[in-house]
Order: C-alpha cells, then sequence, then structure tokens
C-alpha cells in the first residue's frame, strides 16, 4: 500500500451519489444519477462549501455518475478549483487512488469523487482499519464526502459530510 506525505495536506474523498439502475442493454458506466442522486449531491457540495471545504483540485472517474457528482461540487467550489477527469478510477485500486494523490504535490488539498468500495478501502488505507469502521461502522455511504488532515502522526479523518 503506497503512504502519502504532504502535500496536499488535505485529502478529500466523495463517492459518487447514488445512481439509476442500468436501463437494458446499459453500460454501468453510462450510468447517471437518479433524482435523489442530484438531489444529495447538490445538498452535500453545498454543506462542504458552508464548511469552508473547497479544495484546489478534483480529479473525477469518467463515468457519468461520477461526472455529474463533480458537476454539483464545480457550481459550490470556486472558479479557481482545477477538474481533471481519469478513467483509472472507474476501475482503480485503492493504490492507483492513493498514487494519483499522493502525485499532487503542487496542491494544498485534493479531492476524488471515484466509486466504492475502492473509496471505502482507501479511506481505511489512510485512517487506518480500526479508525474507519468507528467513524462509519455501516460503510461509505452514496454522496458522503471524508475529509481527511495531515498530522504528525498520520492522516486523520476530519470530518465526514452527508445530505
Amino acid at each position: 500500500m503506497i503512504k502519502i506525505s504532504p502535500p496536499p495536506s488535505r485529502i478529500y474523498l466523495l463517492r459518487h451519489a447514488e445512481a439509476r439502475q442500468a436501463a437494458p442493454g446499459q453500460k454501468d458506466f453510462d450510468r447517471p444519477l437518479s433524482d435523489n442522486g442530484y438531489a444529495a449531491a447538490e445538498i452535500v457540495a453545498e454543506k462542504a462549501v458552508d464548511k469552508g471545504y473547497k479544495p484546489d483540485l478534483i480529479i473525477s472517474s469518467t463515468a457519468m455518475r461520477c461526472r455529474q457528482t463533480a458537476a454539483a461540487m464545480r457550481r459550490a467550489v470556486t472558479p479557481s478549483t482545477e477538474f481533471r477527469f481519469v478513467d483509472a478510477l472507474y476501475n482503480g485500486t485503492p493504490d492507483i487512488y492513493l498514487s494519483l494523490i499522493s502525485a499532487q504535490t503542487d496542491q494544498g488539498s485534493v479531492m476524488l469523487v471515484a466509486h466504492n468500495p475502492i473509496i471505502e478501502l482507501t479511506l481505511a488505507a489512510l485512517v487506518g482499519h480500526e479508525a474507519f469502521a468507528d467513524a462509519l461502522p455501516h460503510g461509505f455511504p452514496t454522496a458522503g464526502l471524508a475529509v481527511i488532515d495531515a498530522t504528525p502522526s498520520g492522516w486523520t479523518l476530519t470530518d465526514f459530510v452527508t445530505e
């Protein structure tokens, strides 16, 4: 497992909001957000901004539901926030997620908009399995936003924002 040292000093992990079930013949990659998912993405984006959570860079999976969740964040963050879309997040591994984060040494904070179970495994890799289980005993919900900060002793889950 890849270890990350700051920078970035703050990491945001945002699981995409609730998606519709695939229509007959539709690829999983192309599933859009449900109506509830759109609403949840907007609510979490607004709550994040209200708390002052504005990442310098947002890296999103190219899957439709992640792009739509990232779009909610786009409307809520500063115009200078950079967005990147990365195919490797769709079927990625925790090492891919962590590598993407650790490569952003010119950013103070970075957000991944991505998929479960990998986003859950990435959070556990950063803060430890025990801290993850204590904070999220029922797992990482859709449209959930983990705020992780660097401390002298490692990474700590500072906040978890949900609708």
